[in-house]
């Protein structure tokens, strides 16, 4: 059962976390208007997403211990492979950094990250509106696919023979029985298919919150 203290914590975290986003999707979106250009998004913004997107590995934590109703696995499964992608590729890999994908990417998450986030901190003190509710449950719906496959995939495929070249990752994976490469092959071909897993479940959850906030025909 949530308390006033919870509440209290929830609001505050979330709301944190959209004012920085903001912020992101501000740079972003600067970066363009300065130089006309869609190469300059992680120059602008790259250390603010990385800190973002560490940071919001609280909400696992969130889950595990009840304090959201959302479990731990499913916001592991986003965490995981949003913080993988930024981390252990983007920010390692200065190549990438300056190409459009990573404009794609940063402008999809920012945006998103945006809505969620208000949604969620409003909705902890009881007064998110129904028009902010339905998109948050809505929005996804264009900015998961274009972020997914024309930003994090692309760059992902673009990074393949750079790590290679750079001989990335080379220590963790000696005692491994498959090479790096192997490894992000392997994950840029099972993408597709947790990209549809996780769409249903989004699209599950809302048909589900839609119809609880009062819009049965959804």
């Amino acid at each position: 059962m949530p308390t006033p203290l919870s509440n209290l914590y929830l609001f505050s975290y979330n709301s944190l976390q959209a004012l920085g986003w903001a912020l992101s999707l501000y740079a972003v979106i600067s970066s363009f208007a300065s130089t006309a250009s869609l190469n300059k998004a992680y120059a602008y913004s790259g250390n603010l997403v990385c800190l973002l997107q560490t940071v919001s590995g609280l909400e696992v934590l969130h889950g595990a211990i009840g304090l959201v109703p959302s479990g731990f696995l499913f916001p592991l499964m986003q965490w995981g492979g949003r913080t993988h992608f930024a981390l252990a590729i983007l920010r390692k890999i200065v190549e990438v950094q300056e190409i459009p994908a990573a404009f794609i990417t940063f402008f999809a998450w920012s945006l998103g990250e945006v809505i969620r986030y208000s949604h969620y901190a409003l909705n902890s003190v009881g007064t998110s509106p129904y028009w902010l509710t339905y998109l948050r449950y809505t929005a996804f719906i264009i900015l998961y696919p274009i972020g997914m496959a024309l930003g994090e995939m692309w760059l992902m495929y673009q990074a393949l023979p750079l790590i290679k070249e750079k001989n990335l990752y080379a220590d963790f994976f000696s005692g491994l029985p498959f090479t790096r490469c192997s490894f992000f092959f392997v994950f840029l071909v099972i993408a597709p298919f947790l990209f549809s897993n996780i769409t249903k479940q989004l699209l599950g959850q809302r048909k589900r919150k839609l119809t609880l906030f009062g819009n049965p025909k959804i």
